[in-house]
């Protein structure tokens, strides 16, 4: 009777036992399960989808840039501060992009359309003759040059700095501008480079939008119809016909000219007045070029006045002689481009200029 009691007993211990066994179990399965569905509820924070901060955005916007320069070269740039420009454009090029300058040529000074905004700029040498000891002394990130040839008859270059600086630990990026579309280039790496694409926006995408709206009034005609034009560049050594792919010469191209001097090449090699009589332009465009423009004129008049067929050329009689102005045809227009879109096109297409 007393073992029987005593598994009676036991067994109803066991019962017990295992009755808060399985409470216990379903309490914390029931705890588990609202921690998960607690959890679900709550948004997920990945690496994406967490709000950057705004010093953390524009931190990723003025991020390193990489770029292929004009000559070729792979550049990388992050945020200069101390910047240096070795051509005058350039160094307005780089303001129209947001950026500002320590350094800048001395040929900035020629020309009021270069005027800098940025304080205490220091000169650094003519851009034919850069004073390379002028330039490491302003402890520059980064310095602007140009890949053109850029000293008398074509001898100079800047290239020649390029390794001396590199081993100085400053970053160094070449451009050669000419025509329109090496502006908007440039200015499209500048302004990547300072995180302002509003101003590729103003100072390029609206130029370029302008200059489309000259360029569609240009009548579309047979080529025995286009205006016939010469564009030369005079200077105190003479004379030298120029090509599209000059300045001037790419905007009259646009313009949908024939240019003399490509139909007769010989001329680009030798200025030759019998070939240009012979030729007969309908427009002759004179760009004086040097720091003696005047004298470059009058050695232009001596030689034309020479021979009395000059003033019987279509373009003498019918006043169609023009001299450009150099703030927008020896200068780089920058920003003005559309204007000296539209003052040629004035020129070839509107009675009276």
């Amino acid at each position: 009777m007393r073992v029987r009691t005593l598994q009676a007993s036991t067994q109803k211990e066991t019962s017990i036992f295992r009755l808060r066994l399985r409470i216990l179990l379903a309490i914390a399965l029931v705890a588990t399960l609202s921690f998960s569905l607690l959890a679900g509820c709550q948004p997920q924070a990945t690496a994406e989808e967490t709000p950057m901060s705004e010093q953390e955005v524009s931190a990723g916007l003025m991020g390193p840039v990489t770029f292929t320069d004009d000559l070729g070269n792979e550049v990388t740039v992050e945020d200069p501060q101390r910047v240096v420009a070795t051509m005058g454009s350039f160094g307005k090029i780089w303001e129209l992009a947001g950026g500002t300058l320590v350094g800048i040529s001395d040929d900035v000074d020629t020309y009021s359309g270069y005027a800098l905004s940025s304080p205490n700029v220091q000169r650094v040498g003519a851009f034919t003759s850069i004073d390379l000891e002028r330039v490491i002394a302003l402890n520059p990130d980064f310095v602007i040059m140009t890949g053109l040839s850029t000293g008398r008859a074509g001898t100079g270059s800047q290239l020649e700095f390029k390794e001396t600086l590199e081993a100085s630990g400053i970053t160094v990026a070449f451009f050669t501008v000419t025509v329109f579309q090496d502006y908007l280039r440039m200015l499209d790496v500048c302004t990547q480079i300072t995180g302002r694409s509003d101003l590729f926006e103003t100072n390029g995408t609206e130029v370029k939008a302008r200059v489309e709206a000259t360029l569609s009034q240009v009548p579309k005609v047979a080529d025995d119809k286009k205006p016939r034009i010469l564009l030369m560049t005079t200077y105190s050594g003479g004379q030298q016909l120029l090509d599209a792919k000059t300045q001037n010469g790419s905007i009259l191209s646009f313009l949908g000219t024939v240019n003399i001097a490509e139909a007769n090449p010989s001329l680009l090699k030798e200025f030759s007045l019998e070939a240009i009589i012979e030729a007969n332009p309908d427009f002759i465009f004179v760009q004086p070029r040097g720091e003696n423009a005047q004298e470059a004129a009058r050695i232009l008049e001596e030689l034309t006045a020479a021979d009395p067929a000059w003033n019987q050329l279509d373009a003498v009689k019918n006043g169609k002689f023009i001299t450009l102005e150099s703030e927008l045809f020896l200068y780089k227009p920058n920003e003005r481009w559309d204007e000296a879109y539209k003052m040629l096109f004035d020129y070839l297409y509107k009675e009276g200029k």
